[in-house]
């Protein structure tokens, strides 16, 4: 039979005050509340300090007082090679028990958020830090400061531009911190900043004693274009390149190089002392002063040219010795041309001094001295009626400039062209290039000028017009064009006469027209003018019975010219432009013929 459990009075029973080990309720309570206090009190997402208890290859097992140990990797004390158990580190606390109830931790971000901590405040204290560069990068070098990669400006390692960034990689070395960017986390390191504030005091004392004249020593620390500067122990100075050397320099590298260490003298500063004017020339003596004192003008020298321009050469013939050869005194010629027409940098001269002024330190030299001149015995060459071949030059309003030879040029005035052409400007008759036939007519040595003709080459046919058209002859013409009020008629020989209007009138009241032929009437005959003024009208006013010469005759002292007068006038109708030798023989045969039938 089963036993009668009589559970009256249950609903009374105390069911806490059951202990199952032996301990009541209360009493269990009593003991959690009590292991607890011997716990530490930590939160998630906070660095607390815990002590190592065993340190293997892969993991570091820390107590931080909580009821488990947490676990950190090995690889995050890779900078401490000496941890060992019973350290005391830093960890962060990143979950108090993850999903197998293990404490997880992390002493690489424990590292991380002290030192953010720790880089802001000695952004705001100036402290001198010590960080180690681990690396070179673009611009810089990467530092480890306190557990933080921060970056080192290339601009900020010294005071002097560095041209190797490597021989800092793996050293450590002591910063400033200059700049934290809060939102990106990135911190920026200086060393310079160190340097100068160190260099501050020296500059100040090195700035306080300058005195212009006073000779310091310096070490090259920067080559350009224009100059050098010099370190002069915090404060720098500048070499312009004109004051390197007394002679010419192309670029300050040609005189010093990085790192040289010279003296120099200090020439110039401004008030504050900030612009510091050197000179490295100015403590070696002026070339000048060194020269040759017997040499004079009209000494030969030798030297290179250094410099070239459009007016000159500048010829070094000693170091910071320089003479300019004009362009007028290259050549003997009087045309304009430049300097590299004669002569290119490098090239090695010789010249005679012109002048030298030794207090001024002036010189001026000439190359064609060297040369014969030309017009040392110009009479002898160029004889006055010497018959002689030049090319074209140039032109002016009054006449043509020739060139007989290298550095003799005459002048051909406008009337000196043609007997017969009318000829406004020179271009009308020939062109630059040309070459042409003259003949000496002067010469003035003193002054450089010789005066040629062109129309000499020939004979004056205005001689010989001159007993053809007289005043009162008649000629048989054609009127050509009208202008200025006159007609313009063309006569025989090719000569044209100028006809005024009133004397064009015909005898039947009408006017004479262009290409009318008619006979006229010499009424003015001008040889120096070469002008023949004639008159249709004069015909049959005076009632002349004078019969008009014809092509083959010369008026009234042509009558009898027969068949002489002929072959002068058919020779001199082959050319109508410009009478030839051969027009001008047979004109004075015809002279000589109308003289022998009076």
């Amino acid at each position: 039979m089963a036993k009668n459990v009589n559970t009256q009075g249950s609903a009374d029973f105390d069911w806490d005050a059951l202990a199952l080990d032996g301990y009541t309720l209360v009493q269990r309570s009593e003991m959690s509340d009590r292991y607890e206090k011997t716990l530490t009190s930590i939160n998630e997402k906070e660095v607390i300090e815990g002590t190592v208890i065993a340190v293997t290859k892969k993991e570091v097992i820390i107590n931080v007082g909580y009821k488990s140990e947490g676990v950190v990797p090995a690889s995050e004390f890779r900078y401490n090679a000496e941890l060992k158990a019973g350290d005391k580190v830093d960890v962060f606390v990143e979950c108090q028990e993850d999903k197998s109830g293990q404490l997880v931790i992390s002493h690489r971000t424990a590292r991380m958020h002290k030192a953010w901590i720790r880089v802001n405040d000695v952004l705001r204290t100036g402290e001198v830090i010590t960080g180690f560069v681990k690396c070179r990068t673009k611009g810089g070098l990467i530092v480890d400061v306190f557990g933080i990669e921060a970056f080192l400006p290339g601009s900020q390692i010294d005071v002097k531009p560095i041209r190797d960034y490597d021989i800092y990689v793996g050293k450590n070395m002591e910063f400033k911190v200059v700049k934290i960017n809060q939102e990106f986390r990135n911190v920026v390191v200086s060393h310079k900043a160190l340097i100068e504030a160190e260099l501050e005091e020296q500059k100040k004392q090195i700035i306080s004693g300058l005195e212009k004249g006073q000779v310091l020593e310096g070490t090259v620390k920067n080559i350009t274009s224009y100059g050098v500067f010099i370190d002069l122990g915090g404060v720098d100075g500048l070499i312009h390149i004109t004051d390197l050397s007394w002679g010419r320099v192309n670029h300050p590298e040609e005189i010093v190089e990085l790192d040289q260490k010279l003296n120099v003298v200090i020439l110039d500063f401004d008030d504050d002392k900030k612009r510091i004017a050197l000179g490295l020339k100015q403590l070696q003596p002026h070339p000048w002063d060194a020269l040759d004192t017997n040499l004079a003008v009209g000494d030969k020298v030798s030297g290179k040219v250094v410099v070239l321009a459009d007016y000159g050469a500048f010829v070094e013939i000693a170091a910071g010795v320089e003479g300019l050869i004009h362009v007028s005194e290259m050549s003997w010629s009087q045309h304009l041309r430049s300097a590299q027409d004669f002569m290119q940098v490098g090239d090695t001269v010789e010249a005679v001094i012109l002048t030298l002024d030794r207090e001024e330190r002036k010189m001026s030299l000439g190359i064609k001295q060297l040369m014969p001149d030309p017009w040392a015995e110009i009479e002898a060459k160029y004889a006055a009626g010497t018959k002689h071949k030049a090319k074209v030059r140039n032109f002016t309003n009054f006449g043509v400039f020739v060139e007989l030879e290298e550095g003799v040029d005459g002048l051909i005035h406008i009337s000196d062209l043609s007997w017969q052409k009318k000829i406004k400007h020179p271009s009308e008759f020939c062109k630059v290039g040309d070459e042409m036939e003259v003949v000496v007519l002067e010469i003035d040595r003193e002054n450089r000028r010789i005066s040629l003709g062109h129309k000499q080459l020939e004979e004056n046919p205005w001689d010989v017009f001159e007993t053809i058209f007289g005043e009162g002859s008649v000629h048989q013409g054609t009127i050509i064009e009208t202008k200025d009020k006159a007609g313009v008629v063309s006569l025989p020989y090719g000569v044209e006469g100028i006809c005024p209007s009133k004397h064009l009138r015909k005898e039947d009241g009408s006017n004479a027209k262009v290409e009318e032929t008619l006979d006229f009437k010499v009424i003015e005959f001008n040889k120096e003018a070469k002008k023949i003024v004639v008159s249709h009208t004069r015909m049959f006013e005076e009632g002349t019975d004078e019969k008009p010469a014809k092509a083959a005759t010369g008026g009234k002292k042509g009558a009898t010219g027969g068949s002489a007068t002929s072959q002068a006038v058919k020779a001199i109708n082959q050319s109508n432009e410009k009478s030839t030798l051969g027009d001008l023989d047979a004109l004075a045969a015809l002279k000589e013929k109308m003289e022998g039938g009076e």
